[in-house]
């Protein structure tokens, strides 16, 4: 029994190495771009080397030598660039862009329990010591203990001693890699305890038997000289005791120098003293308590619901309370998804390596610039972005970005540019990916689907039609088939899996200068406000974000198009009209536009729509329920929901609204099946429930 606790603890501690280790290389890799796109300081070598010197350190701890060994030498480059042995000049920064590539390839080998060649990253390892080797060696002034005389008046002195345990070397730790932290705070000297240093038959290889005593001579605070030793305060016996401040005779210009190192370092005294404010918590559990808030609000939804229905004077107290739950269920919610939002530069960090990667292989020029990274999005969005960001940076690359000489051929410049960003806009997340390639070559693009027949021969389509013809199914402009692109497979499958997050997207091009693809997300999938609303006997939801206004349009506001349904002219503008019972095919809804309720929603690509209903029941914020998993994807339905009542309410999707509104191309316009719809839901909802 205890042997299976110990086990289980050991598995846990490995699961949380490797949750580091992500966030770990998520911070190499930002980290590294700074130091590629020359916005780099000091700081973002010492975040470096701590990324690669954490990692290290787990997998010392968990026996992985492998990986130690490559991260002992990417350390020690590392720590030569820090001391100004090796220059940062953009070989160097390429062969640690490719040594956190090899890294991470590593990691992921340890993560899986695969195996990896005996020989994978020894050419980069052999790089990387050629670099250290051709290091500048400092002189032997540069090495030697300072002594107390050079000591500058006014400084703290600090007594240090530290006594490694005998495993520290076997957790892939490295004193020389202290002392030369040290000495950059200021004055050192260094006095080695040989004390515990067995005979020499008895001495273990990976064993710690010296001990060492510091004394350091330094304008910074105590708890500085403390992060120094944060990577090995357990696996070491260390006292660190200050001695009173010499008194300064110097001149007042050193006095106001050293009151300003003092002054300086106080925030990093302050945030080294906070304790931390965040916890880990598995994925599993935030998800079982989504769900459950999500259940209590719809059970809360329900008691408004009956609440409604009592007499105020009699049922006050009732009532009040009913609010304050509703209030308060409302705030555990934005709570609880607060909680599962996640920054999307978990993703955008991958995005780097595959640039580099692919513009490799096809012997192009190219960069990648980020922004918005800090953006937070669901954790299940976040989760299914990685592959339709992917095959557009790969798109943008093969089929965008020139090669060198046909850029410098069109006036461009040599190197190419991919542009990802993220930014938040009214409830959603929209995220763009450009580049300045070619563009899209509509003439091209045309003649391809009609050759393949997607589309009818002669037939006329507009510029964004034909721009829209890539997302087609087998559809490919490439005139030789790859490992890269030219199967036909790859902007469809990104369509799909847009859609089945409850987004959409969409391309803007011109020709010789680039192309724009930008992918409207949802915040989360669990919650959305919406506008209740009734056509007949059904109930639909309207997100809330959509709706600009409502009202009741008048008999001479309305104008018929041939061929094209009703048009509400509003404010001299025309606004095309949707019946929803047309839609879907509802009977005894008001067909009278003037009798109903028109409700103006905007549209991110037709720009404002009227959508028609009975009636307005209310706003609420509703749980999402997948209509995918109980029943199918319908074309102007993006999900379902339980109100209050019990009864199940289809979720709008504004955007494929038109289409739905085309009957030819909306199977429940053809059948019907709104009702069976929301039957199917319920039936499955309550068995679920069950």
């Amino acid at each position: 029994m205890s042997l299976t606790a110990d086990q289980d603890t050991l598995a846990q501690f490995r699961k949380t190495y490797f949750e580091e280790c992500t966030e770990l290389l998520d911070a190499l890799q930002s980290n590294l771009d700074l130091l590629t796109n020359g916005g780099a300081d000091e700081e973002t070598l010492h975040a470096i080397f701590r990324s690669v010197h954490s990692i290290k350190g787990g997998a010392g701890a968990f026996g992985f030598t492998a990986l130690v060994c490559f991260s002992h030498v990417f350390e020690s480059l590392l720590d030569a660039i820090r001391e100004r042995k090796v220059e940062a000049n953009p070989e160097v920064v390429g062969l640690l862009l490719r040594a956190s590539d090899a890294l991470t390839d590593i990691v992921n080998a340890a993560r899986g329990g695969r195996t990896l060649a005996a020989d994978f990253g020894a050419d980069i390892a052999a790089m990387m010591e050629d670099a250290l080797g051709s290091a500048s060696e400092p002189g032997p002034a540069s090495d030697a203990p300072i002594a107390a005389e050079t000591k500058v008046p006014g400084e703290h002195r600090y007594q240090i001693l530290f006594n490694p345990h005998a495993e520290l070397l076997k957790k892939a730790n490295e004193p020389l890699l202290l002392i030369r932290q040290l000495r950059r705070l200021g004055g050192l000297r260094v006095d080695v305890d040989t004390s515990r240093l067995p005979p020499l038959d008895r001495i273990e290889p990976e064993g710690a038997y010296l001990g060492w005593r510091f004394t350091l001579d330094t304008g910074v605070p105590k708890s500085v000289v403390h992060e120094v030793f944060e990577f090995v305060e357990d696996d070491c016996e260390l006292t660190i005791e200050a001695e009173r401040p010499a008194t300064s005779v110097a001149a007042p210009e050193a006095a106001i120098a050293a009151d300003d190192a003092e002054l300086s370092v106080k925030p990093v005294e302050l945030a080294a003293a906070a304790p931390s404010q965040s916890i880990r918590v598995d994925v599993d559990k935030v998800d079982r308590l989504v769900n459950l808030v999500g259940e209590l609000v719809i059970t809360q939804a329900m008691l408004t619901e009956q609440s409604s229905l009592l007499p105020p004077d009699q049922y006050t107290v009732l009532i009040q309370g009913i609010e304050a739950l509703a209030q308060s269920a409302r705030e555990l919610q934005e709570s609880v998804m607060a909680i599962r939002a996640q920054p999307v530069k978990s993703v955008f960090a991958r995005m780097p390596r595959v640039v580099r990667d692919l513009a490799a292989t096809l012997g192009k020029e190219v960069r990648i610039v980020t922004a918005g990274e800090t953006t937070e999005i669901d954790k299940t969005v976040i989760e299914q972005l990685n592959d339709p960001l992917t095959h557009m940076i790969r798109n943008a690359l093969d089929h965008g970005i020139e090669d060198p000489a046909t850029r410098t051929a069109a006036g461009k410049a040599r190197q190419g540019t991919i542009r990802l960003s993220a930014a938040q806009r009214s409830g959603r997340i929209i995220i763009e990916i450009a580049d300045d390639g070619r563009g899209i070559n509509r003439e091209k693009v045309l003649a391809k689907a009609q050759q393949r027949g997607l589309v009818p021969a002669g037939a006329a389509l507009s510029e964004e039609e034909i721009d829209n013809l890539i997302f087609l199914p087998a559809f490919s402009t490439a005139d030789v088939v790859s490992n890269i692109s030219g199967r036909g497979v790859g902007m469809d499958v990104v369509k799909r899996n847009v859609q089945a997050l409850g987004g959409r997207i969409s391309v803007q091009s011109r020709f010789g200068e680039g192309s724009r693809f930008t992918l409207s997300l949802p915040l989360t999938l669990a919650v959305l406000d919406g506008m209740v609303v009734s056509v007949a006997k059904e109930t639909f939801i309207i997100p809330l974000t959509a709706i600009i206004e409502s009202l009741r349009p008048r008999a001479n506001d309305i104008h018929p198009v041939v061929g094209r349904g009703e048009v509400l002219a509003l404010r001299g503008e025309y606004v095309p009209l949707i019946p929803l019972y047309r839609c879907f095919s509802i009977s005894g809804a008001i067909k009278d536009p003037c009798r109903g309720i028109v409700i103006i929603v905007q549209s991110e690509h037709a720009g404002r729509i009227g959508v028609m209903v009975d009636d307005l029941i209310g706003q609420q914020q509703v749980v999402v329920k997948s209509l995918e998993s109980n029943y199918g994807s319908v074309e102007g339905v993006g999900g379902a929901t339980i109100l209050g009542n019990g009864r199940v309410a289809l979720i709008l999707d504004i955007e494929r609204l038109r289409i739905a509104d085309q009957p030819a191309s909306n199977p429940l316009a053809a059948t019907g099946e709104a009702a069976s719809i929301v039957s199917t839901v319920s039936r499955e909802e309550t068995h679920h429930a069950a």
